[in-house]
């Protein structure tokens, strides 16, 4: 079974990176979004250190959705995941195997390209290794809770409005701990409790969702 899951694995990183558009787009996005506030704002930076965490999280959640639709769409409508179904690998582990390429894929090179914009947004120097921690922990449950949308729009066309509105509101709490824990070390308090807290949203995420986005497939291969 492992040697199944890392043919997969490599299977679907070798997809995305070939096909490099969705990857690429949600890189760009979340560069674009970030060099676009100062611009916007000013170039006041007690402010942009005042708001760099919030900023940064909130687009790299935005860049994350940008790939989400994709994710069992081309599969569905090519009829690959009617094959993936009769390998010997539980359509949950094969969810999860699916949410884990998008991370390394998307989210992956957007915890790489943070720091510079972090050094764009003034963002003070003690925040920069929470930040990367933060992140590293936390886009995992963006990619698996994501795939519950995904999932339950896989049937249908043009679905990545959908997608973000059903999953939007449950990236909050990841949002909210992942700003708070840089936040803390900014203003000299501890980190430690948010960084639990993102955690444990990031564990229950990768054992809930592929159950979850498993079952929303079962239902759309009828």
């Amino acid at each position: 079974m492992r040697r199944t899951v890392g043919i997969l694995l490599r299977h679907e990183l070798h997809l995305a990176w070939r096909q490099g558009s969705s990857s690429g787009m949600a890189v760009a996005f979340f560069v674009i979004a970030v060099v676009l506030f100062p611009l916007g704002v000013g170039p006041e930076l007690n402010i942009l250190s005042r708001v760099s965490a919030g900023v940064i999280w909130v687009a790299v959640l935005l860049s994350a959705l940008l790939s989400l639709d994709r994710l069992f769409q081309a599969d569905f409508e090519d009829g690959s995941l009617d094959q993936l179904g009769l390998i010997p690998l539980p359509l949950e582990l094969i969810v999860a195997v699916k949410a884990a390429a998008h991370w390394i894929a998307t989210c992956l090179p957007i915890i790489v390209a943070s720091p510079v914009l972090a050094i764009l947004m003034n963002m003070g120097g003690e925040g920069f290794g929470v930040m990367l921690f933060s992140l590293l922990i936390g886009t995992p449950a963006l990619s698996f809770i994501g795939a519950i949308g995904a999932a339950l729009t896989v049937a249908m066309r043009r679905g990545g409005v959908l997608v973000s509105i059903l999953v939007l509101p449950l990236f909050i709490p990841t949002l909210i701990f992942g700003v708070s824990a840089i936040d803390a070390v900014l203003t000299q308090t501890v980190a430690g409790p948010n960084l639990l807290l993102l955690g444990a949203v990031t564990a229950l995420a990768m054992a809930l969702a592929p159950f979850a986005a498993a079952s929303a497939l079962r239902l759309a291969m009828g």
